[in-house]
């Protein structure tokens, strides 16, 4: 394996906010020379989990690897408990009277596999432990093919689409997970670095236009509002009653979670002091969307 190759991905990993459980499954991988890397992970969501996946791979020509993009993906079922999985359960068509059994932490994925069944099948969510299934509840099944059950309360999350999109990665350049996350639940977010088509670095808001056909790769497209647009978040944030907010060092933290798309913790100045959280939902031409709850 490349060493310098191994450098230049952690640098760009630590950049873009990759979970270190997933720099380090990569690592091992690249220490294999597996030619295609493609790791899972999850990190927290308002309600749940967001799904990650991050895609490395070597170059053709020699053992260099390349950190091309990472996909994120967010279903409405709820988190599960510690110690439960989702299973889809199958027959063993090598052995009679015997199932197959794969096992998920993602909903999307348990989801996605189950409906690619053919036969008759069963999704479930079981509980473990170190070694045995303690107990399972099933939450859909198929025969011969076709869906014929789905309880009521995984109805949503099995009939609604996951919300999902990918975002290319150019030597480390591009929207960080953190921010992908963020928007994919509705949020905008702020970066210095865009680079128009003819090379030229400039400043934006960004966010998903969910109500926007998708482009031909699948993906959202974005609304982006650059300085022009006369937005600055330090003159919204000082229309609010924010306590400590004319202390830089307040002021400054504050800002840099709401350009990731954060929501960012603070308490409200005035009778009935409270703590509450402050996000970024969108840009309104840009007039703004700040929202103190």
């Amino acid at each position: 394996m490349n060493r310098n190759s191994l450098e230049n991905f952690r640098d760009e990993a630590a950049a873009l906010k990759v979970p270190q459980n997933m720099i380090e499954a990569v690592e091992k991988q690249m220490e294999q020379n597996v030619p295609k890397i493609e790791i899972f992970g999850q990190i927290p969501a308002d309600r749940g989990l967001t799904d990650v996946t991050i895609h490395v791979k070597q170059s053709a020509q020699s053992d260099f690897y390349y950190f091309n993009k990472f996909d994120l993906a967010i279903s409405k079922a709820k988190p599960l408990d510690p110690g439960h999985r989702y299973m889809v359960i199958s027959p063993d068509p090598a052995k009679k009277d015997s199932n197959l059994s794969r096992q998920f932490d993602s909903a999307v994925q348990a989801i996605d596999y189950f409906r690619q069944q053919k036969g008759n099948s069963e999704l479930a969510i079981g509980k473990f432990d170190e070694k045995n299934l303690l107990f399972k509840d099933t939450v859909a099944t198929m025969k011969v093919g076709k869906v014929d059950y789905v309880k009521k309360e995984f109805q949503s999350a099995y009939y609604s689409p996951a919300i999902k999109n990918s975002h290319y990665v150019d030597r480390g350049k591009g929207f960080s997970i953190e921010q992908g996350a963020n928007m994919l639940q509705g949020r905008a977010v702020f970066r210095e670095d865009m680079m128009s088509r003819g090379g030229e670095q400039y400043k934006a808001w960004s966010q998903y236009q969910f109500n926007e056909p998708k482009d031909k790769y699948g993906n959202y497209t974005m609304k982006q509002f650059s300085d022009g647009y006369g937005f600055d978040l330090r003159k919204e944030l000082a229309s609010y009653e924010i306590k400590d907010l004319y202390q830089k060092a307040t002021t400054d933290k504050l800002v840099a979670e709401l350009q990731n798309g954060n929501r960012a913790m603070v308490r409200a100045v005035g009778p009935g002091e409270m703590t509450c959280r402050c996000v970024l939902r969108r840009c309104r031409g840009m007039g703004t969307s700040i929202f103190m709850r």
